[in-house]
């Protein structure tokens, strides 16, 4: 009975965690990082790859990176510093385990929508062909309901302030001192 308690308990408290995690971080300030539109940006990309292949789409594909070729390779180039400040010698594996990943799900999604899924998709090539700028494909590729594989943090961080002279002499004096142990017998 005690452990069934303990369990209901912690349970509890690890929901009251999330929920008070969630909002403390929704509340908090989250300026947005730049890998947040390259995340965007190459969900759509990968979107539309999937819909011409399965679609028989190509040559709108193909008209749609010829058209925003420069953005395209800029928001690649934003998700390889993403990758490589995330993930250090592990970035190109990082990297290509998350373009996989992409294009599996959203294959995924279209196999379950069945013949349904080139009548959905096809008319974003319309709605990405007639936008004008490289911004107009970013706002675009926010508002879509793009499935992506994971949920990356994707916030700037914020600067660490600058630890005062004495305080970090105080600091490094006290590291310094040898630790005393307390011996229980």
């Amino acid at each position: 009975m005690s452990m069934s308690i303990w369990r209901a308990g912690a349970a509890a408290l690890a929901l009251t965690g999330l929920v008070n995690g969630g909002q403390a971080l929704a509340a908090g300030p989250c300026s947005p990082s730049p890998a947040h539109e390259a995340f965007d940006v190459q969900g759509l990309k990968s979107e539309l790859m999937v819909t011409a292949l399965s679609c028989g789409a190509q040559d709108k594909y193909n008209s749609f990176v010829v058209k925003f070729r420069g953005k395209l390779t800029n928001e690649e180039h934003v998700l390889n510093g993403y990758f490589h400040t995330t993930y250090g010698r592990n970035a190109q594996r990082q990297h290509d385990d998350y373009i996989t990943q992409l294009a599996n799900v959203q294959s995924e999604r279209g196999l379950k929508s069945g013949t349904a899924f080139c009548q959905q998709r096809l008319s974003m090539f319309d709605e990405v062909l007639v936008l004008d700028s490289a911004a107009d494909l970013s706002n675009y590729a926010q508002a879509k309901d793009i499935l992506q594989p994971a949920s990356y943090l994707t916030c700037t961080a914020p600067d660490r302030p600058a630890r005062p002279a004495a305080a970090a002499a105080a600091s490094s004096s006290r590291n310094r001192a040898p630790a005393r142990h307390t011996v229980r017998s």
